[in-house]
């Protein structure tokens, strides 16, 4: 009867011990497994790594330039290295402080516009999801994103066409015996920063609103019908429901307007600049377009545009960390 005993014994912790061993091996199996899907993974994004490498972080070796009087006819390699003198000149000479600090007052007030009215992107996603025709609520979505598809060569043509001092409007007004001259809506220096904002505006707001859309459609649909029974009206569900649950990406998207208050671009500005707006329109990438291709200094143009990216940069990491304090998650 002993061994018997013994032998079941022994199978016993065998088969014991394999049970233990299972579940190490499945643990094996799937890091395994776990670490070819990241591996497949990670090869699908190398290409959008290498777009954001070459585009991104390649073209910063441009900043030496800043390090050299640099002549395009010479090359870099025939020009005077002169280190830190453009830097110098931006603080020592009070003409072009002067002339900077226009143009940074123009950049800070047309981006705090576009802060002020970021707002309507989201009002416009709440308004259009409470619209019950379909085919109606697809048309103006359509309507209002397709202006974001048009160059500003193409907006300046429409707003040629219809403000200038021969177009559209001015006809109009003249035939109806309103106005004995042209009103100069586009030769003037009057309300520039207004003027561009609303253009922005009109060009991006369907854009702005397909984030908040898609938002909107995330929403727990037994959220509405509760609200509904318990005999909330439409606005009511607006109110405290759907606007809501579109703050955390609002808050989202105004942290980086804030970390992009010199990021204007300079494509609309660059079109609808002229003689008598040239002062209030001229934003920082305009200005540094303007030293670099017209006043032919490429060296001071990559100095300003260096000291640009450094105080971006600062920004962001600020608001990061407003963002970390305030909500409890960082946006980067």
């Amino acid at each position: 009867m002993t061994m018997p005993t013994t032998v079941t014994r022994t199978v016993a912790e065998q088969l014991d011990k394999k049970s233990e061993r299972s579940p190490r091996a499945k643990e094996r199996l799937q890091k395994r497994s776990g670490g070819r899907k990241s591996y497949g993974m990670f090869l699908v994004i190398v290409p959008f790594l290498v777009l954001v490498f070459l585009f991104s972080y390649f073209p910063l070796y441009g900043w030496i330039y800043a390090l050299f009087d640099y002549k395009p006819a010479l090359g870099l390699e025939g020009s005077e290295f002169v280190g830190l003198q453009w830097f110098q000149m931006l603080v020592s000479s009070p003409t072009q402080m002067a002339q900077i600090g226009q143009v940074l007052m123009n950049t800070l007030a047309i981006s705090f516009l576009g802060i002020l009215t970021s707002i309507l992107p989201l009002a416009f996603a709440v308004f259009l999801n409470e619209v019950r025709s379909k085919w109606f609520r697809n048309a103006v979505q359509t309507l209002t994103t397709l202006p974001n598809f048009i160059s500003w060569v193409l907006v300046y043509m429409i707003a040629f066409s219809l403000f200038s001092s021969s177009g559209l409007v001015n006809n109009v007004l003249a035939d109806f015996g309103l106005i004995t001259a042209p009103i100069k809506f586009l030769d003037t220096s009057d309300n520039v920063w207004i003027v561009m904002t609303l253009w922005s505006i009109w060009k991006g707001l369907g854009w702005g609103a397909i984030i908040y859309l898609a938002a909107v459609a995330g929403i727990d649909p037994s959220m509405y019908e509760s609200a509904r029974i318990d005999g909330a009206a439409r606005f009511q569900i607006m109110w405290y429901i759907t606007v809501p649950a579109l703050m955390p990406t609002y808050l989202v998207l105004l942290l980086l307007s804030v970390a992009n208050l010199l990021n204007n671009g300079m494509e609309q500005y660059f079109i609808f600049q002229n003689a008598f707006n040239m002062q209030w329109i001229q934003v920082l990438d305009l200005y540094v377009y303007n030293i670099g291709m017209t006043g032919n200094s490429l060296s001071m143009a990559t100095a300003i545009g260096m000291l640009k990216s450094v105080i971006s940069v600062i920004l962001l990491f600020t608001v990061n960390g407003i963002a970390k304090r305030v909500r409890g998650e960082a946006i980067v």
